[in-house]
């Protein structure tokens, strides 16, 4: 399977999310909104939440200030935007983007709803992010850049719009060192594109982030496990 057939793989898998607007959320404890905690849902939108399908939630360890700009990179249904909107509060700013209009028109739709005004999302991809050199204070995302075919530009497009001192928390699937993808893997089923912890490290050090860490929260599959990436701009 080659690049666009990929990406063409996550765009049907998700695009049939959005047409379904989360009427059915799964009940599996790895994945989706049973990854945040009640207070968190209850500031956002029910469906916001029922969309949400990441494997940890980057709201709860961005350690985001008021003020702040941030970035949610493959923001789907909102829900990380929302909440991060309202912890920077009116003077900061969240963006999301998304590659899918379908999920763009109801993430706004949701921001709507959760009555959050500073916030905007656009159309693009991870790979090339339609933001300014230096704009963001914070990028954020959930589930997303193991999803990427090619991960290295999505670490060079977030390095880009992060300003000097700017922060990384993100939640992905994260596999062991030597751990081998199943041909009967979905790429778009969260792990399949997973890169190797010190893969992982490797890459975010290659694009010049500094003090990055893997913090292993849960298992989501054989050698495969939910995990917290941070790092930082120097």
């Amino acid at each position: 399977m080659n690049t666009n057939d990929r990406h063409d793989d996550v765009r049907s898998y998700y695009r049939q999310a959005a047409r379904t607007r989360g009427a059915q959320p799964g009940n599996d404890q790895r994945w989706g909104a049973s990854r945040y905690d009640h207070d968190a849902l209850a500031g956002g939108s029910t469906t916001a939440a029922n969309l949400s399908m990441g494997c940890g939630n980057p709201y709860a360890m961005a350690d985001l200030r008021p003020g702040e700009t941030v970035l949610d990179l493959g923001s789907g249904g909102g829900l990380d935007v929302i909440l991060s909107a309202k912890r920077v509060g009116p003077g900061g700013k969240a963006y999301g983007i998304d590659f899918l209009e379908e999920m763009l028109v109801l993430a706004r739709a949701n921001a709507a709803e959760a009555g959050v005004d500073n916030v905007e999302f656009l159309h693009g991809m991870i790979e090339d992010l339609p933001l300014p050199d230096g704009s963001i204070d914070v990028v954020i995302s959930n589930c997303v850049i193991n999803l990427a075919p090619d991960k290295a530009p999505v670490f060079a497009e977030l390095v880009r719009v992060l300003r000097p001192g700017g922060r990384v928390a993100i939640s992905d699937v994260v596999a062991d060192n030597g751990a081998v993808p199943s041909a009967d893997d979905d790429w778009a089923e969260c792990g399949a594109g997973a890169l190797q912890h010190d893969q992982y490290l490797a890459m975010l050090a290659a694009v010049g982030l500094a003090d990055a860490t893997i913090e292993y929260t849960h298992d989501t599959g054989p050698d495969r496990h939910g995990a917290i990436i941070r790092a930082r701009r120097p």
